[in-house]
């Protein structure tokens, strides 16, 4: 396991303050503000503490209230809503500097036999072609700030290997989809919870900026703001984030300087296990 993963584990591995009360620790990663996928996956993890152990996560629904400050421990507050017969309810409120920056509701269900169908993996090329993002950030980063250069050419828990490469300084209009091959950077606990409080981390990597694609933007174009509002995930089938998994994302529409953005996670052998859709801000500021 790498060090990086292992400190993401750690990340995610809240202190218990009381019942149904959680502090975690923050990462800076380079951003001006705390990255959203630590707060969604560190939510699920406050949550998973307070469910039936047979139970595990079936749908995710959150919306980013504040930027959250990478310097400071953020609190989660686990309301249990419901557990009936087959489904678990749980809200989760963040909290840091005394307000809400982040709400997510997540339902639990256990195993059933049911019916079965899904949409066709997409035909993309395994991992095994692609160069991880790590590496392509480093053709750049005599021409990024310092510290976000640091910042993203180190370790990475989560390797990063995209199928459409967008150059970050000169981006080009191209088409609003994107294929990100995405891996744990070392081997997991047999704990399909985990599993999915590191996909949830996962899924906010890659994913609004694919709706930048046609507009000839990036994160780096100067005095552009890119920001997540909403952020929901279906579970559909238990995965392994130590194997190779397809992000496939799409963006349908941008509108209102809002984006969404859409996508379908799929394992190697073309089972598709997770769903997940996004929207977010995506304008130039006005100052």
């Amino acid at each position: 396991m790498s060090q990086a993963l292992n400190n993401l584990l750690q990340l995610l591995n809240l202190e218990k303050l009381e019942e149904c009360l959680f502090r975690g620790n923050s990462e800076h990663i380079g951003l001006p503000q705390v990255f959203g996928g630590q707060v969604i996956g560190q939510a699920l993890s406050a949550s998973r503490y307070t469910v039936p152990a047979d139970r595990t996560v079936h749908s995710m629904h959150s919306y980013f209230l504040y930027p959250g400050d990478p310097e400071k421990p953020i609190i989660y507050d686990v309301d249990k809503l419901r557990d009936g017969r087959s489904f678990s309810t749980r809200r989760v409120k963040a909290i840091q500097n005394g307000r809400p920056i982040f709400y997510l509701t997540a339902s639990y269900h256990g195993e059933a036999p049911g019916f079965q169908h899904q949409n066709p993996m997409p035909d993309i090329q395994g991992p095994e072609n692609y160069v991880s993002e790590q590496e392509l950030i480093k053709k750049y980063a005599h021409l990024l700030p310092q510290k976000f250069a640091e910042s993203f050419t180190q370790e990475k828990a989560i390797e990063v290997r995209p199928v459409n490469v967008i150059d970050p300084i000169n981006p080009k209009k191209t088409e609003p989809k994107q294929y990100l091959w995405i891996k744990a950077t070392g081997e997991l606990p047999k704990d399909q919870l985990m599993h999915q409080c590191l996909l949830g981390y996962a899924s906010d990597w890659g994913f609004l900026t694919t709706a930048l694609h046609p507009h000839g933007v990036s994160l780096l174009t100067p005095n552009f703001q890119v920001a997540t509002i909403d952020h929901s995930i279906w579970f559909h089938r238990s995965f392994n984030m130590d194997e190779w998994l397809l992000f496939a994302i799409e963006s349908p529409t941008a509108s209102n300087t809002r984006g969404l953005v859409r996508g379908q996670i799929f394992n190697q052998q073309g089972t598709l296990v997770a769903s997940a859709v996004q929207e977010g801000v995506m304008r130039y500021r006005d100052y």
